[in-house]
């Protein structure tokens, strides 16, 4: 069984977009939807320096862009997907909950929602490496910040002000070989993002939505979701609450899947795979030259 997933913000690089553009019919695409969003998409991902294209209002959309290019061009029928953060809008997409376009609208609210809600107060995020989870997720809690992200394989995100960040960075959990600040606009996936919560509950009353044609893992908290609409609820909570990549994970491996194939711009989520489902193949689609190794484990590992 293939598992297609989609990273979230951070995975997106200068210049990544621009193979993906070379392909049939892309830059219309892409075209098209930086036309309906009010984004030059094409500019972002090709010309854009790192600062740009960091910017959250940004990112989102073009993460979600790229990673819905890279799987049209892959033209695979996963048996299961899943996104972590704001690529769980591309999974929803890619599950057929709602249509490429209006996807693209959603996250760009999302995007600019987020953005906003940084700005208030000043928050960031630093990545945990090592250590054991419980341990990690108290010593969080006593220095007020939250465990954003819990990635699974070693792998912690907390998220808060700038000031707690720095008292992290002083004062690690035991086990914790290192604390890395992320360089993203704000504390996301905690309640500093609960206005952009509002802004996205109004933005998906406007959605035409229909349930999942494959099997959906929700990265709030592992479970698969077979409703549409509870899909959208679930997408519109997680702005404000924390990413489960690791009950992810557990959920693949319990449904039996065999290989897993991340879409554009991918590598974080291949890289968490490895550590966490040995014995699971995966392939990262980075350019348009890693689809015909992704098609050939999708020849070998589809659900029949």
């Amino acid at each position: 069984m293939l598992v297609l997933v989609a990273p979230g913000q951070g995975a997106q690089t200068p210049g990544f977009l621009t193979p993906w553009l070379e392909l049939p019919g892309a830059a219309d695409r892409i075209a098209g939807w930086s036309d309906a969003i009010g984004l030059d998409l094409a500019h972002y991902g090709t010309k854009a320096d790192a600062d740009e294209i960091r910017d959250t209002a940004v990112a989102q959309p073009l993460l979600v862009a790229a990673g819905l290019l890279s799987a049209a061009a892959l033209d695979a029928s996963p048996g299961v997907v899943a996104g972590h953060s704001v690529g769980e809008i591309t999974a929803a997409a890619l599950a057929g909950v709602v249509e490429d376009e209006a996807a693209l609208r959603f996250v760009r609210t999302r995007g600019l929602g987020m953005a906003e809600a940084a700005a208030v107060t000043e928050t960031g995020m630093a990545a945990l490496l090592g250590g054991d989870p419980e341990t990690t997720v108290a010593h969080l809690e006593k220095l007020g910040l939250t465990p954003a992200n819990v990635n699974g394989a070693g792998q912690i995100v907390a998220a808060g002000t700038a000031a707690q960040i720095a008292a992290l960075t002083e004062d690690k959990p035991e086990g914790v070989r290192r604390v890395v600040p992320l360089k993203v606009a704000g504390a996301f996936h905690t309640h500093h993002m609960a206005p952009a919560v509002d802004k996205l509950r109004a933005a998906a009353t406007s959605l035409t939505v229909t349930d999942p044609k494959v099997t959906y893992v929700s990265n709030a908290d592992g479970k698969t979701v077979s409703d549409g609409a509870e899909v959208i609820s679930r997408l519109v909570g997680q702005v404000a609450n924390p990413v489960r990549w690791d009950l992810c994970m557990e959920t693949f491996a319990e449904l039996g899947v065999t290989a897993l194939i991340e879409a554009a711009p991918g590598g974080t989520l291949v890289g968490l795979a490895k550590r966490a489902l040995p014995g699971v193949k995966t392939l990262a689609l980075k350019t348009p030259d890693d689809l015909d190794a992704a098609r050939a484990l999708i020849s070998e590992h589809a659900d029949a």
